[in-house]
């Protein structure tokens, strides 16, 4: 599950990604990075997918169409091309992979857990919703992040009397990172209001409802939702199914320093040993790989990476970073459309120096700054 190579399906023209323990893919909108990342998912978790779809009263019989609507959304299924190529670690896929066969299911377990950009849909009025409340345009992964946060939290949070802060999901170095850049001392809970239980913030006195929060701290909660039900309330566990973690456009909504909260985390799932694949528009994201590759050749402490982080060296900051750097691999793909096609680019050096625009401007992230700097050195030397 470590090489995904696919030709003519939906929007991409040949996407050819390597995946490393943590992978990045940028690229301007309507790049196909979703359709690539759901794709991955129901190559994975076939059987899973069906599964829940089964239990949800879907029916596709023997057309696979209807099955690539059910998880795509509506009207999707003409993504999956007659001439499209799909290979996963150098086996070719076709369409009819997905359908039913005699016989018992294994793996029914899912090894991908998705948290899709759309994720603020799913707590839009405080609280999530169920699998069968969204429409059948919705794909099938937002449909199942919502379900499975609501189940946690209904079912799987234990009698805690807030979401955030949670001493046993968190470390505290997260912790402290999220309440100073996110929520600002709030505690966030969720309680009853009118017969439905909802999330609100404690702060300042007050008890503020969702819909009134500042838009990063919406679009974070989902977020942090799907971090909890990563950590079960054991001190370092993980999801011993789980193999992999797709986190779209994590940055939305908030500030760099936020981003920079939200990266520690992704450090911790890393140390987890997660294997973690985010598609984003930040450039904030590219500077850390930037960093991560030079920091790993130098060989640098884990001092280096605390000061990088402007967190304190405790015995718990320290243990996030210990022996990323020295085992860990970024890998960098920039989705790139010209004339109505997309192809990907291993741009993972990010050497800002290289002849390959893809390369140097970072797919595209840091084109605008490079050319305001030079427009405005033009112009200070005139």
């Amino acid at each position: 599950m470590d090489h995904l190579k696919i030709k003519s399906f939906g929007p991409i023209a040949e996407a050819d990604v390597k995946f490393g323990d943590l992978t990045i893919l940028v690229g301007p909108q309507a790049s196909g990075k979703s359709i690539f990342l759901q794709l991955f998912k129901l190559l994975i978790d076939k059987y899973h997918i069906r599964q829940i779809l089964g239990e949800y009263s879907f029916s596709w019989g023997k057309d696979p169409d209807k099955l690539l609507d059910a998880y795509f959304g509506e009207g999707m299924s003409k993504i999956w091309k007659d001439d499209a190529s799909v290979q996963l670690d150098g086996k070719s896929i076709s369409k009819s992979f997905i359908l039913p066969k005699s016989g018992r299911y294994e793996g029914l377990e899912e090894n991908v857990f998705y948290i899709p950009a759309q994720r603020i849909l799913s707590v839009a009025d405080g609280r999530p919703k169920n699998f069968r409340e969204w429409e059948n345009s919705t794909p099938y992964v937002l449909r199942q992040f919502s379900e499975t946060i609501r189940q946690m939290l209904q079912n799987g949070m234990g009698k805690l009397d807030s979401i955030f802060p949670i001493a046993t999901r968190l470390k505290e170095p997260l912790q402290q990172s999220f309440s100073s850049s996110i929520f600002h001392g709030g505690k966030v809970v969720f309680e009853e209001r009118n017969g439905q239980k909802k999330l609100m913030m404690h702060i300042d006195g007050m008890s503020v409802p969702f819909i009134t929060w500042s838009a990063g701290q919406k679009e974070f909660m989902p977020l942090l939702l799907g971090f909890y039900w990563l950590y079960p309330p054991v001190k370092g566990a993980k999801k011993t199914n789980v193999q992999y973690v797709i986190l779209e456009e994590p940055e939305m909504g908030l500030h760099p320093e936020a981003i920079k909260s939200v990266i520690l985390q992704v450090i911790d799932l890393l140390s987890r040993d997660y294997k973690v694949i985010i598609s984003t528009h930040s450039p904030v994201l590219l500077e850390f790989a930037w960093a991560f590759n030079y920091m790993k050749q130098a060989d640098t402490t884990d001092t280096a990476w605390l000061e990088l982080f402007d967190i304190k060296g405790t015995w718990s900051a320290k243990k996030i970073f210990h022996n990323i750097a020295k085992n860990k691999t970024i890998n960098t793909y920039f989705f790139d459309r010209e004339n109505n096609k997309v192809i990907t680019k291993n741009i993972s050096s990010l050497d800002a120096g290289s002849e390959d625009s893809g390369i140097s401007d970072w797919g595209g992230l840091t084109g605008f700054a490079s050319k305001a700097s030079d427009l405005v050195s033009k112009i200070v030397s005139l």
